[in-house]
C-alpha cells in the first residue's frame, strides 16, 4: 500500500511540475511578437538587431529567476499586453533557457 502511495504521490508531482513549466517555444513567439521591436531600438540598437543583447549584457539588471519573473511582468504591463499567467511562465522559460540559465 505504502508503494502504491508513493507512486501516486511521485505521479501527482511530475504532473504538477508539468503544469507549472513554461513552454519556451510559446514564450519564444510571444518575445518575437512583443518584446524585440522595442530592445531592438533601445539606446540606437545597442543591443543587436535582434535586441537580445540585452539579456547578455555584462551589467544586466536581472539576477535571480524571481527577479526574471518580475521583469516579464513589469514589461507585460508596460507594453499593454493581456498576457495570463501561464503565457508569461511561457516568456520567463523561454528567456531563462535561452539567456539566464538560473537553476529552477
Amino acid at each position: 500500500m505504502l508503494r502504491h502511495n508513493c507512486t501516486a504521490g511521485l505521479f501527482l508531482f511530475l504532473l504538477a511540475a508539468t503544469a507549472w513549466a513554461g513552454d519556451p517555444g510559446q514564450g519564444r513567439e510571444l518575445h518575437q511578437e512583443s518584446c524585440i521591436q522595442c530592445h531592438a531600438a533601445m539606446k540606437g540598437g545597442i543591443y543587436g538587431h535582434d535586441g537580445t543583447g540585452i539579456y547578455t549584457r555584462e551589467n544586466r539588471r536581472i539576477e535571480s529567476l524571481a527577479a526574471l519573473h518580475k521583469q516579464v511582468r513589469r514589461c507585460k504591463t508596460s507594453l499593454g499586453v493581456s498576457w495570463p499567467e501561464n503565457q508569461i511562465e511561457d516568456v520567463v522559460t523561454y528567456l531563462n533557457q535561452n539567456f539566464y540559465k538560473f537553476e529552477e
